[in-house]
């Protein structure tokens, strides 16, 4: 397309600056907003916006709004509104940091969400009317339909949804990025809802563009501002240890019949240690690999280069900028073997399970018998959200959690005798790995879990520990299924606390 981004002429007309786009929502509003880990999301509407609360918190005016968003976002969006003070109400994920505070602080209230319900539940009604979607995207067609950003998230919905749209057309983005989406418009509820009929990764089942009512659209603002990726550090030797056990676990399951030699449609979670895992599969003996997946990050990237890796589905980019910079210059090389897809579908429970992907993400802490904490410290602190694992750990036909061993230098244990939150039942938790080794959870009991976890996955400075906690409780616990022995269990956290080390 030519340099001019928005082409279609009914529409430019209502073109104006950020200051007065932002002018349009009102205090109080739903506002749903694009962006997915730091891509795709408006960067000078929220600006703008959160001036606009300053200004009015400043004249005794206080203003928020409720915001929803496809997950995470950047600065411009997240910061700049909490720093206002101007969220009152947040879903379904957060990562940013002053956001978290709020959070934490009972400031703002934060719906921590399944992202593949998010959607569903936005139809639904349950989260009230969306007043206002202000949307990034790449171009603006001659019939009015848009070209997706570099995220697609829950777009889709906002702008079917929504009472009054704003789009911010934002230069940077590559123009190539036209005929990278597939934007799938057969979901409906139940007692409508039929088979989304896609079967591989591979597969296109919908349309390139977002199709848009134009009186809906109150606002456009012209943008030229990068996405604000966040750097990966090279991995350490923690992270390629980690790397290193899955990968041969993974041969394994190869040779023993239970995967095929290209294995299955590979799902990461964001992260040094994912990225480790996928780069490590560079050196690997598997060819022809894909990716059904939410993000697509550097490792995916570099495993394309390589060549390992035929085709990668996803509903956003996670990029370092080192990488953007890359995928940037040479987009249309990778015009056929890279797809975003909203993410009802990149997340869809149904499509996980039809494909079968082998689910890869991370954690804060597990338990002796496989219980997976990905969202809290000491059981009330929200660290970031659940974000999509728990629609991949459910559904995966592996589903596998990777951590260090510890933290804190050592004063932290990621094993422990009971987990203070749980985002992942045992159930849904097939496969542990950290640098001391892997644990294959499958058709075990917990205790015969508990065996192989303090085993194969806790460092030796906790290991003892764990095994005492462990035989006492086999002693002592008032049944023998799951032996706990409660408050002691909850006390490793408490130590934490009181003495800066899970040892005391």
């Amino acid at each position: 397309m030519s340099e001019n981004r928005i082409q279609a002429d009914h529409l430019r007309a209502k073109v104006m600056d950020a200051e007065s786009a932002a002018a349009l929502i009102t205090s109080g509003s739903s506002v749903g907003m694009s962006g997915f880990t730091g891509s795709g999301y408006p960067k000078a509407v929220p600006l703008a916006l959160a001036a606009r609360m300053e200004r009015e918190h400043a004249a005794g005016n206080p203003f928020r709004v409720k915001v929803w968003t496809g997950a995470s976002t950047g600065p411009e969006l997240d910061g700049a509104l909490a720093r206002a003070d101007g969220v009152e109400f947040r879903l379904p994920y957060n990562s940013d940091p002053i956001a978290r505070e709020k959070i934490n602080r009972g400031e703002m209230e934060y719906f921590d969400m399944h992202l593949s319900q998010v959607a569903p539940m936005a139809w639904q009604g349950f989260l009230g009317p969306l007043d206002t979607a202000v949307i990034e995207v790449t171009g603006i067609r001659p019939d009015g339909s848009l070209i997706p950003s570099s995220s697609i998230g829950n777009n889709k919905t906002w702008l079917d949804r929504a009472g009054q749209i704003i789009l911010e057309v934002n230069r940077w983005q590559n123009p190539a990025l036209e005929g990278m989406h597939d934007i799938y418009y057969g979901t409906a509820l139940p007692p409508a809802r039929v088979p989304i009929p896609l079967v591989r990764s591979d597969d296109r089942i919908g349309e390139a563009y977002f199709h848009c009512d134009p009186d809906k659209i109150v606002a456009i603002v012209e943008t030229d501002v990068p996405d604000r990726n966040a750097p990966f550090t090279p991995p350490d030797d923690t992270a390629r240890a980690i790397a290193g056990h899955l990968l041969e676990f993974l041969k394994h399951e190869v040779k023993m019949g239970r995967l095929p030699e290209h294995l299955l449609p590979l799902q990461s979670g964001v992260g040094n240690i994912a990225n480790a895992v996928l780069t490590g599969l560079i050196d690997g003996p598997f060819e022809n690999l894909t990716a059904f997946t939410e993000v697509i990050q550097d490792g995916m990237l570099d495993l394309l280069d390589s060549g390992r890796l035929r085709f990668a589905s996803g509903t956003a980019f996670s990029l370092s900028p080192e990488a953007a910079a890359s995928l940037n210059a040479r987009m249309d090389q990778f015009r056929n073997r890279l797809l975003l897809r909203p993410q009802e579908i990149s997340n869809h429970p149904e499509l996980i399970r039809r494909l079968g992907c082998i689910a890869m993400n991370g954690m804060i802490e597990a338990d002796i018998y496989g219980n997976v904490n990905s969202t809290h410290i000491m059981g009330s602190r929200i660290q970031n959200g659940i974000g999509g694992s728990g629609d991949f750990a459910r559904n995966a036909f592996l589903s596998i959690f990777l951590t260090p061993s510890i933290a804190k230098g050592g004063k932290i244990s990621a094993i422990v005798p009971h987990a203070s939150h749980v985002d992942h039942i045992n159930q849904d938790v097939a496969v542990i790995v950290t640098e001391q080794g892997l644990a294959d959870l499958r058709g075990l009991s917990p205790k015969q879990r508990a065996a192989v976890i303090i085993e194969n996955c806790a460092h030796p400075t906790y290991r003892p520990a764990l095994a005492d906690y462990y035989r006492r409780a086999r002693a002592g616990s008032y049944g023998q299924q799951t032996p706990t022995l409660l408050p002691e269990a909850l006390s490793w956290h408490q130590r934490f606390v009181e003495t800066g080390s899970m040892l005391g």
